[in-house]
C-alpha cells in the first residue's frame, strides 16, 4: 500500500514542477531517493510519465491524465488527430510545438513536443495563456466573430510586460493582421523570454477549436525565423483542422470553446 501512495504523491509532485528530476522529488517529498525512483519507474512503466525531451533524468507528464479526466469533451480525438501532425512541425522546425484548447479569457496548453536543443521553452500541460497576449491565443481571438471579440475586449487587455498590446484599436488591428496572414505572432507580450506563432484550428463552420504554436525563446526569434514559422505552423493547423472534420463525431475545442 504505501508504495502506491508513493506512486500517486510522486504523480502529482512531477505534474506540479515538471521537468522534475529524481532528487529534487525526493526531497520536496521527503522520501528516500531509491523510494522516488522506484516510483518513477512504475510511474514511466504505466504510462503517466515520460522523460522531458529525451532526458532520463528529468520527468514530465503524459497526457494520461488529461485523457482520463476529458474524455467526454473530445479532446482525446483532438489530440489523437493532431499530434501526429505536430510531430511534422516539429521536424521541421526544431522548436517546441504547443496544441492548447480555448477556455474564456484564455487557452490551455494540452500537449507539448520539445526541441532537441538545450534552450527551450518548458510550459507544464495545464498552463493557460491570456487571449490577448500570446500567439495561441490571439490566433483564437482573431478567429471569432466581431461579437465575440467585443465582448472579449470589453473586459480589459492586462498588461504583462512592455510589449503587451493593451490599447484596443492597436489589438483590433493586430487581429485584422493575423486573419490576413493566417498566423498570429508573440514576441515576448505574455513573458519577455516567450515568444512564438501560431494558427487556429477551425471547425467546419470557421469557430477556432484549438490552437497549433511554434514556440522559442525571444532570443532565438527573428523576422525570417517568424514569417517561415508562421507559413508551416498555418499549414499544420489546416490540415489538423481538415481531419477533424472527417471525424464521424467532431472533437470538442475543449472546456469553452467559445464563438
Amino acid at each position: 500500500m504505501q508504495s502506491v501512495l508513493n506512486a500517486l504523491r510522486v504523480l502529482e509532485e512531477v505534474a506540479a514542477r515538471q521537468p522534475v528530476g529524481v532528487a529534487d522529488l525526493a526531497r520536496a517529498l521527503e522520501l528516500p531517493k531509491s523510494s522516488a525512483q522506484r516510483a518513477l519507474r512504475t510511474l514511466h512503466t504505466a504510462g503517466w510519465i515520460r522523460p522531458a525531451g529525451g532526458e532520463v533524468t528529468r520527468w514530465a507528464l503524459t497526457t494520461k491524465a488529461l485523457q482520463v479526466g476529458r474524455r467526454a469533451t473530445g479532446e482525446l480525438s483532438l489530440r489523437d488527430v493532431a499530434v501526429p501532425i505536430m510531430e511534422e512541425l516539429r521536424r521541421r522546425t526544431d522548436e517546441t510545438v504547443h496544441l492548447t484548447v480555448p477556455d474564456g479569457e484564455s487557452v490551455v496548453l494540452i500537449e507539448r513536443l520539445e526541441t532537441s536543443k538545450p534552450v527551450r521553452i518548458i510550459l507544464a500541460l495545464g498552463t493557460r495563456l491570456p487571449i490577448h497576449a500570446s500567439a495561441n491565443g490571439k490566433a483564437v481571438l482573431a478567429s471569432r466573430s466581431a461579437e465575440a471579440i467585443d465582448g472579449q475586449l470589453a473586459a480589459g487587455l492586462e498588461e504583462f510586460t512592455d510589449t503587451t498590446i493593451t490599447d484596443r484599436e492597436a489589438l483590433l488591428a493586430e487581429l485584422a493582421l493575423i486573419r490576413e496572414r493566417g498566423y498570429a505572432t508573440n514576441g515576448g507580450e505574455w513573458r519577455s523570454d516567450v515568444s512564438a506563432v501560431a494558427a487556429p484550428v477551425l471547425d467546419e463552420v470557421g469557430s477556432p477549436v484549438a490552437s497549433i504554436s511554434v514556440n522559442m525563446p525571444t532570443s532565438r526569434m527573428t523576422e525570417e525565423s517568424s514569417a517561415a514559422y508562421g507559413v508551416l505552423v498555418r499549414e499544420t493547423a489546416l490540415q489538423v483542422g481538415a481531419a477533424l472534420r472527417q471525424l464521424p463525431e467532431r472533437a470538442s475545442g475543449g472546456p469553452a470553446a467559445g464563438r
